[in-house]
C-alpha cells in the first residue's frame, strides 16, 4: 500500500511518499522519497498575522507541484495538513481556498492537540518499552507539543507555542517558557524513571551531527556539546563550515535550547531520537484508516 503526506510547516512544507507493507503480521513502513521546500511561513504568520502574497504564491505553486506528484505516485490515500503558522494567519481560509481551486488539494488547518494526536500516531514508544515513562517533545517552527505517556497510554499533552522560527522572530514572551516549565514539572512529578522522545528535523540533525544512528539515545550532555558547537559558529559559517542547510543553520539554535529546557525541567538523562517526524504520523493515520475500511468493508 502506497501513501502521501503533506506537512505545511513554519519553517518548511513536506511532501512524503511511503509504502507499507504487511507480512506474517507484522507492519513495514519504508520511506520512498521527501520533497522539501523552505518557504518559512512562519515569519509572515507570526509577526503580522498573516501570510504575504509573496509566500502564499510559493505555497500554491509548491503544492502544485505536490499535486503532479502525488498524481505520478498514484498512492492509495494522502492528506495535506498545516500547522501554526496557518492556524495563526488571518488570511489562512483565503489560501487554503486557493490551493483546493488551483490544485485540488484540501487542507486542514489543525490545532495544537490535534498535531500532538498525529505525531503520537507511529506508537514510537511502545516499541521501546510499552511499561515505560515518557516525554514526547516535538519541536517544529511555530510550537512545541509535549506528551507524556505512561504504560502505552497517553496521560496528558500539550501544545505550547514555542517554536524555533517564532523564538527567531522574538515573539514568544517569557510567560510562555513559564507555562511550559509549570506544565513539565506539574505532569511528570509522578511517573519516575521518565526517559524522552524527540521528533523533528533539528533534533534529527543533532543526532547525525552527534555521529549516532537513527534511533539511538542522546544525553543531556551530548545535546548541549552540539549546541554550543553551532553557538561558536557564525550563521554563515554553520553553512559552509557545518554543512548545515540555510534554513537550517539559523533555527538549529532555538531547537536545542527548546529540548534542553525540557529535559531539564522533567529531569530526563536520555532522549530517543527515531527520526520520524509528523508526515510520518500522517502516513500511519492513513494506514490506520484503511485498515477499518477493509473492516466495515
Amino acid at each position: 500500500m502506497k501513501f502521501a503526506a503533506i506537512d505545511v510547516g513554519s519553517n518548511a512544507i513536506r511532501l512524503l511518499f511511503t509504502q507499507v507493507f504487511e507480512n506474517k503480521g507484522e507492519i513495514f513502513f519504508k520511506k520512498d522519497s521527501l520533497f522539501r521546500v523552505p518557504i518559512r511561513l512562519g515569519d509572515d504568520a507570526f509577526v503580522k498575522r498573516r501570510i504575504s502574497d509573496e509566500k502564499a504564491d510559493s505555497l500554491i505553486k509548491a503544492m502544485m507541484a505536490f499535486k503532479y506528484l502525488i498524481e505520478s505516485y498514484s498512492p492509495l490515500d494522502y492528506m495535506a495538513i498545516a500547522t501554526a503558522a496557518m492556524r495563526e494567519a488571518d488570511n489562512a481560509h483565503e489560501i487554503v481556498n486557493a490551493i483546493e481551486k488551483e490544485s485540488g488539494i484540501e487542507l486542514e488547518v489543525i490545532d495544537g492537540h490535534r498535531e500532538a494526536e498525529i505525531i503520537y500516531s507511529t506508537h514510537v514508544a511502545e516499541a521501546l518499552d510499552d511499561k515505560g515513562n515518557y516525554l514526547y517533545i516535538d519541536v517544529g517552527g511555530g510550537s512545541t507539543e509535549l506528551t507524556l505517556i505512561s504504560d502505552s497510554v497517553i496521560v496528558d499533552s500539550h501544545s505550547f507555542k514555542l517554536g524555533t522560527v517564532r523564538l527567531l522572530t522574538e515573539q514568544v514572551p517569557k510567560s510562555e517558557w513559564q507555562e511550559m516549565r509549570t506544565w513539565i514539572k506539574n505532569s511528570t512529578s509522578d511517573y519516575p524513571s521518565i526517559k524522552g522522545i524527540g521528533t523533528g528535523g533539528n533534533i534529527n540533525k543533532v543526532l547525525k551531527m552527534s555521529h549516532k544512528d537513527d534511533g539511538e539515545f542522546l544525553s543531556y550532555k551530548g545535546i548541549k556539546q552540539v549546541s554550543d558547537l553551532v553557538n561558536s559558529y557564525s550563521y554563515e559559517d554553520r553553512i559552509s563550515k557545518l554543512n548545515l542547510r540555510p534554513d537550517r543553520a539559523d533555527v538549529i539554535v532555538p531547537a536545542t535550547k527548546i529540548f534542553l529546557k525540557a529535559l531539564k525541567w522533567a529531569d530526563i538523562k536520555q532522549l530517543y531520537v527515531p527520526s520520524i517526524g509528523l508526515s510520518d504520523g500522517i502516513i500511519h493515520v492513513l494506514y490506520e484508516k484503511q485498515k477499518r475500511l477493509k473492516l466495515e468493508a
